[in-house]
């Protein structure tokens, strides 16, 4: 994890393109730990402010759904949830392209660090949606497209974490969960637009629609404060891993450096 390029041999390496020198910027560890390390504090506080703000407005504050009743303020975890596994998932994919291509390093620990929340978020959506379908649809369950297609995503989110984990080589863990998170990209716009292609229970889209939300303001305005309080929560997460995944790297080949200089080995 040294900021070096990989970009092949003869031309290619003597030359590099300048994207590629620009997307290894922050592979240096010590530039990346001085960089986030700035940035962490401001962004747990935005995060804890926004969403403490988002989840008082959204589950105390906002009025009751005229159909749906106080059920409804399940929404206002369940939807960011959803968001945030597809979004994720697709930050996932940006990350193995990055390191199939670039073999940037960063974006192999980063992606190794946010499988594990994407499941977590990901099962926070199942979770709350099971509680929202219960008194909505009379069953915790049931086999349609949209609940489908997202069971097949916590899916993803859990063989990639434990492909990545699976290897003794982490370059070719690295390697394998890239290809597993792009072959599975095809399943977020299933996710996304199952319940237009396919007869679901899940209603349309309400709050992405070209024309206008399908929702009272008083009830869109707490929810897309909760989904930016969550999304920075989530992002802060994965941070926060990523860093301590670089550090205990950092540690590691100092650790073996210095084993290698006690046996007369070099470095």
């Amino acid at each position: 994890m040294d900021g070096r390029l990989t970009t092949g041999t003869g031309a290619t390496a003597a030359r590099p393109n300048p994207g590629g020198r620009s997307l290894h910027r922050f592979a240096n560890p010590g530039r990346f730990l001085r960089a986030t390390g700035r940035l962490m504090p401001l962004l747990w506080g935005a995060a804890l402010i926004v969403l403490g703000a988002g989840l008082l407005w959204g589950l105390v504050l906002s009025p009751a759904d005229w159909q749906q009743g106080e059920t409804v303020r399940i929404m206002y975890v369940h939807v960011p949830m959803a968001w945030l596994a597809m979004g994720g998932y697709t930050g996932l994919a940006i990350l193995s392209v990055m390191s199939l291509i670039w073999r940037h390093p960063l974006a192999d620990l980063t992606a190794r660090e946010l499988s594990p929340v994407g499941a977590a978020v990901t099962a926070l959506c199942l979770a709350t949606g099971s509680l929202w379908g219960k008194p909505m649809w009379g069953t915790w369950w049931v086999w349609d497209a949209r609940l489908t297609s997202v069971l097949v995503l916590f899916f993803l989110w859990l063989g990639h974490a434990a492909l990545v984990r699976a290897f003794d080589d982490p370059e070719r863990g690295a390697r394998t969960g890239a290809i597993l998170a792009l072959v599975g990209i095809v399943n977020v716009p299933i996710v996304k637009f199952s319940v237009d292609w396919w007869n679901t229970l899940h209603q349309p889209a309400s709050v992405t629609r070209l024309n206008a939300p399908g929702m009272h303001v008083d009830i869109l305005y707490p929810l897309l404060a909760c989904a930016l309080g969550f999304s920075l929560l989530f992002a802060a997460v994965v941070l926060a891993r990523t860093r301590a995944a670089v550090m205990e790297r950092r540690v590691r080949a100092l650790q073996l450096a210095r084993a290698r200089r006690e046996e007369g080995v070099p470095a």
